[in-house]
C-alpha cells in the first residue's frame, strides 16, 4: 500500500510509510459511507440472518463451505425456509 499512498496526502505525518493510522484513514474515507457502514454492505439485515441460523444450532462458517443442495437440507433440516436465504452471501 505505501506504493499507492506512500508520499501523498494520505501519508499524514511523511515518514513515506502508511501507517496502521493513515491506513484506517484511508479505509474511513474511500470504503465506508458517512454512517461508518461499509459500502454495499447491510449490516441490520445480515445481523439478523446470522442470529437466526445461530438460533437455529447452525454454524454460518460451515453453512459457506457446504455446496448448494447441502445448505438447503441443513437449513430445512433445521426447521428454516431455505428460500428465505437464498440473497444471502454465505
Amino acid at each position: 500500500m505505501d506504493r499507492l499512498f506512500g508520499h501523498s496526502a494520505f501519508d499524514l505525518n511523511r515518514d513515506g510509510k502508511i501507517s496502521g493510522a493513515e491506513w484506517a484513514f484511508i479505509n474511513d474515507t474511500f470504503f465506508e459511507d458517512n454512517n461508518g457502514i461499509s459500502s454495499g454492505s447491510n449490516i441490520n439485515e445480515d445481523d439478523d440472518v446470522i442470529d437466526e441460523i445461530e438460533m437455529a444450532g447452525l454454524d454460518r462458517d460451515e453453512l459457506e463451505f457446504m455446496d448448494e443442495d447441502e445448505r438447503r437440507e441443513a437449513l430445512e433440516d433445521a426447521g428454516l425456509d431455505a428460500d428465505d436465504f437464498d440473497d444471502f452471501d454465505f
